[in-house]
């Protein structure tokens, strides 16, 4: 509003005195008049040029959401593209089952727990536990009666008053029992009771299903009063540490991958997050009727939000090269040009011509606008070249240098050129 006041009373000026001049009969100098000319036309530059520069209070941050960040340096420059899906190795997946038959009495974990190696998932009921452990405890006591009878015929085959056979009945007999308890023992054991531990006061109705690996659990099929075995599992887990890809490349692709690569990728169905993984291994057949060979990748760094079976996209890295890159929102389109916004210390071109002009301004209205711009944020328009564009990023050449520490715009660049444009009738988002 200033500039446009301050343009308008020096045009006013210019053409009442070219008025004077004219009626007083004054002859015009073309030198004087060019040089006039020529200092107008280098001030209405000066405002179009300098207005690189962009203010903003808090409060309107705020409301449009505008977030910060910095120019990364990505893979996006020799890439390939390739489809594929989340997967797990049989070894990272389990089964929480029970080796008896019996009634779910309790459920302790909920789908999405994570729990681990060896923690309690359910417990069940059934009378023939408590029956292996009789039949455990009542055993010695038959051990120990074989023991006796075999030492007794013994002593009688010594002394020719017993005959051999009986000797060797008592013999069997203390074996076939001692074969059992050993048995029993195990079967105790793998129940989750500790066999030294059974007494005729501590007998247990209930046995309790734990986990064989650590992980999250992704399906619970039991429910309580239900009825297990060991061929109905009570619930699964999955290890997702372990996930990996399995990417679908064509046959004309395949002599450029190798282990060691690095694969950038995003859920096909929900592309917000990036997430990276390394290729480990490459498949030596075409995978079924398809034109594609199998290649195998694991998943790096957080793994949260993944799930086996996901269809993903990737894009594999072919070399090394890193580039500047920005996120596809923090590039705008003005003027047939392209644009970031940097945070700066630099003013406003309005904040330094009331600087300059400071004379003009009331004290009070002067302080206020201090105090405004001493609350505002100023964000910098830098022109840029834009390449490739991959993932959500694209790679960038600023014009103008742009340190790799700068911060920034990468949302809401679009409502900064807007503003900086006096409503950005001609601008739009890249």
């Amino acid at each position: 509003m200033f500039l446009a006041a301050l343009f308008a009373v020096s045009l006013t000026a210019c053409g009442d005195s070219q008025k004077k001049e004219s009626e007083d009969g004054h002859n015009h100098d073309p030198k004087t008049e060019e040089k006039a000319d020529t200092g107008h036309g280098d001030e209405h530059g000066a405002e179009e040029g300098s207005a690189t520069v962009a203010a903003l209070t808090p409060e309107q941050i705020e409301a449009v959401g505008i977030k910060y960040g910095v120019v990364e340096m990505k893979e996006l420059t020799a890439t390939i593209k390739a489809n594929g899906i989340l997967s797990l190795p049989n070894s990272s997946k389990a089964n929480a089952t029970s080796l008896y038959g019996g009634v779910i009495k309790s459920i302790n974990v909920q789908i999405g727990d994570y729990v681990r190696k060896g923690q309690v998932i359910a417990t069940i009921a059934n009378p023939q536990f408590i029956q292996l452990q009789e039949e455990y405890l009542t055993i010695n006591s038959k051990i120990t009666f074989a023991e006796q009878e075999m030492q007794r015929q013994k002593e009688l085959n010594t002394g020719n008053a017993g005959a051999l056979k009986n000797l060797q009945n008592a013999t069997a007999e203390l074996n076939a029992l001692r074969t059992r308890k050993s048995s029993l023992h195990q079967q105790i054991q793998l129940m989750g009771i500790n066999p030294n531990s059974v007494s005729n006061s501590s007998l247990k109705s209930s046995l309790v299903v734990t986990s064989p690996i650590s992980g999250a659990i992704s399906n619970v099929y039991g429910k309580i009063g239900s009825y297990v075995d060991v061929s109905s599992p009570v619930a699964e887990i999955v290890d997702n540490s372990s996930l990996h890809l399995h990417l679908n490349v064509f046959e004309k692709d395949l002599p450029m991958m190798k282990a060691g690569q690095t694969i950038h990728f995003t859920l096909t169905n929900n592309p917000v997050n990036e997430y990276d993984a390394v290729i480990y291994g490459i498949g030596s057949a075409f995978e079924n009727d398809s034109k594609t060979i199998p290649v195998h990748a694991r998943v790096k760094g957080n793994v949260k939000g993944l799930i086996d079976g996901m269809n993903i996209t990737a894009i594999v890295s072919l070399d090394n090269v890193l580039s500047p890159s920005v996120p596809n929102d923090a590039i705008v389109d003005a003027d047939g040009k392209k644009y970031i916004f940097v945070i700066t210390d630099k003013k406003p071109q309005e904040a330094e011509e009331e600087e300059g002009h400071g004379g003009h301004d009331h004290g009070d209205e002067k302080t206020a606008h201090k105090e405004e711009a001493a609350n505002t944020v100023n964000f910098e328009k830098i022109e840029v070249v834009a390449g490739v564009s991959e993932m959500g990023y694209t790679v960038i050449t600023p014009v103008n240098e742009v340190t790799k520490e700068a911060r920034i715009v990468i949302k809401g660049a679009f409502f900064i050129n807007a503003k900086l444009s006096g409503g950005g009738g001609h601008a739009h988002a890249h």
